[in-house]
């Protein structure tokens, strides 16, 4: 089954991709890993993304898109995958189904972590780290940098669920709950309930 997991910061989606994957038996992919991966192998692809991350700029969706399809590729993929953190914009969705059908394969199901805006900035403004023995706050975790952040997501990455939606492949998920609750609200989605006790 090959999937694509979207949602705003804070919904929950790098805990259920890794839950979902688990239970789907299919890798579990991020556009983090990809980078980190192509960077620290120093492949031509990541060579070119780091002169973009050096200068602190967005790398090309052209890279971006070349690297997940790369990943995509390689055997472990073959039978399926979920991709956690691609695509960001209708545009890189538009690539990633003209680099699957390059591939032979399409997506099977879209599935949005749905959450509202005050609880996801609850969520993530009480996250704090270890510093020094104190518990401190990140500073991409304050109030008014986390409505940022989601006001961004609104603008290039929402639309998206639009775009999905009108093919017939989005499934909206109530992320509200257990991450046991709703991992069985997105196995139910995908057609596929998951069995009590599995992980």
């Amino acid at each position: 089954m090959r999937v694509v997991l979207l949602g705003p910061p804070g919904a929950g989606k790098g805990t259920q991709a890794q839950v979902i994957a688990g239970r789907l038996g299919v890798p579990a992919i991020s556009t983090g890993d990809i980078f980190r991966a192509n960077v620290s192998g120093q492949t031509e692809l990541g060579l070119k993304a780091k002169v973009y991350m050096d200068a602190g700029d967005l790398v090309p969706d052209e890279i971006t898109v070349a690297m997940v399809k790369d990943r995509l590729a390689e055997p472990d993929a073959k039978a399926g995958f979920l991709l956690d953190g691609f695509p960001r914009t209708i545009a890189q969705g538009e690539q990633l189904r003209s680099s699957l059908e390059e591939l032979g394969h399409h997506l099977d199901r879209v599935l949005e972590l749905v959450v509202e805006e005050d609880e996801l900035v609850r969520r993530l403004s009480g996250r704090r780290m270890l510093v020094d023995g104190e518990w401190v706050q990140r500073d991409d975790d304050k109030p008014e940098t986390v409505r940022h952040r989601l006001e961004v997501y609104r603008e290039q990455t929402a639309p998206l669920s639009g775009f999905y939606e009108g093919e017939g492949l989005l499934s909206r998920i109530d992320a509200i709950g257990s991450i046991e609750e709703v991992t069985e609200r997105v196995m139910t989605a995908l057609g596929t309930p998951g069995r009590p006790g599995d992980s």
